[in-house]
């Protein structure tokens, strides 16, 4: 492959793998919102809520490290294409059940089991994917270009996906869903990604990939920390969020401007990220989660709308930014025959808390106000952060040579014992 730079876009495999990640997120922008007021429309509350929320999570966490050890040893194509087929019948399912009228908390989050196994085996896929389908010098205009027309769909989607739940139910946004999976699963058939060349038994390649884990400092650190920022922020942006709209503001039309937001705000993380290549992508992906805290500290204090959009779009900016330079940081710093385990380990790190957060948040949400629960959520996010920051070895993890291929056992020791 080669490593010299240029736009990924010049590149067949990646049009394909660009256009399934487009196709995908237009039914996943609509169904956040769809879930949540169809558990709403049903008579739930935080509790029905949470344990919806609960049941698509938790998958992942169980499943995902199969999914790591399956994209190094099979082709990442192919498992892509299995979970987004096994997603587009979980999803269809619900909007059927929605649909009909025959949708309750517990048949929904049987579905929701389902479509969470889907996304443990899509997430250690798609993560080792781009290595193999753009050099090293392109990959974050690759992961940039992915987020780019993704962000811009978002951006339209959760604003017609709450003028489609006003106006006929959440079972259509859903239904869209569903065809949008189906759809992705059969372009990502077409690529047709070789195996990575992972050798030995799978349980042999788990423990080894959890010692090349363990060893890797900035890693471990990161995936702690963000333990802890992702389950306060989908605690308390997408579980109390949406109640917070419904009591507070106009409900799913006011909701769907504020997911609006959040994506108009990926959009322009996004088009920083094409042109700006920080130096040290680590530091910078630990300090953009900061702004996660800032909506929601405007929805605890029970400001005007207007300023919790605004809040919204600054913590879509710090999100996307924070994704992109991770994401080319692990991408470069991970061997490519590593990268599905270690994607694994970090995932699961990461969802571990979100479940048990989700169920913390529906039960404080009984003892204490919706709003001192967010200024907790928040103030979770900062310390984390803070925390983060302090780890010494972040700061080795500099942008690499666009010449330079990972993949040597040699290089990958080297960057261990440098803390990256």
């Amino acid at each position: 492959m080669p490593t010299t730079s240029g736009s990924p876009l010049r590149l067949a495999p990646f049009r394909r793998f660009l256009l399934a990640q487009i196709v995908s997120a237009t039914g996943t922008a609509m169904a956040p919102l769809a879930l949540a007021y169809a558990v709403i429309g049903q008579g739930g509350g935080a509790g029905s809520l949470g344990v919806v929320l609960v049941t698509n999570s938790a998958p992942t966490i169980v499943f995902v490290l199969l999914g790591g050890v399956l994209a190094d040893r099979m082709s990442r194509s192919r498992l892509l294409f299995a979970g987004n087929a096994l997603a587009a019948a979980a999803q269809g399912v619900v909007a059927v059940l929605v649909g009909a009228g025959y949708a309750t908390t517990a048949t929904v989050a049987v579905c929701g089991l389902v479509s969470g196994t889907a996304t443990a085996l899509r997430v250690p896929a798609a993560q080792g994917a781009v290595p193999q389908l753009v050099p090293p010098g392109q990959r974050q205009r690759a992961n940039a270009l992915l987020r780019l027309p993704t962000n811009a769909v978002r951006f339209v989607g959760p604003v017609a996906a709450g003028l489609l739940v006003a106006a006929g139910g959440p079972a259509w946004a859903l239904g869209w869903d569903a065809v949008s999976f189906a759809l992705a699963a059969v372009l990502l058939r077409g690529l047709r990604l070789p195996a990575p060349l992972a050798a030995g038994p799978p349980l042999a390649a788990l423990r080894a990939g959890w010692r090349a884990f363990r060893d890797r400092t900035w890693l471990w650190t990161y995936t702690l920390s963000g333990t802890v920022v992702v389950a306060a922020w989908l605690a308390g942006f997408q579980l109390l969020g949406p109640l917070v709209a419904a009591a507070r503001y106009e409900g799913a039309r006011d909701w769907g401007l504020v997911q609006a937001a959040l994506a108009g705000g990926l959009l322009a993380g996004t088009l920083v990220c094409l042109r700006w290549r920080p130096r040290r992508p680590l530091v910078v992906a630990i300090g953009t989660s900061a702004g996660l805290a800032v909506p929601l500290a405007a929805l605890a204090a029970g400001l005007p709308l207007g300023c919790v959009l605004g809040a919204t779009v600054l913590a879509g900016v710090a999100l996307d930014i924070g994704v992109v330079t991770w994401t080319t940081a692990f991408q470069s710093h991970v061997p490519e025959d590593e990268i599905g385990r270690m994607s694994a380990f970090n995932n699961v790190g990461e969802r571990l808390a979100i479940p048990f957060g989700y169920l913390l948040v529906a039960l404080a949400a009984h003892l204490w106000s919706e709003g001192v629960v967010l200024c907790v959520c928040a103030g979770l996010i900062l310390l984390a952060t803070l925390l983060n920051l302090c780890v010494r070895d972040a700061y080795r993890i500099t942008r690499p040579a666009s010449s330079r291929v990972p993949g040597s056992r040699a290089a990958t020791t080297v960057e261990a014992g440098s803390g990256g």
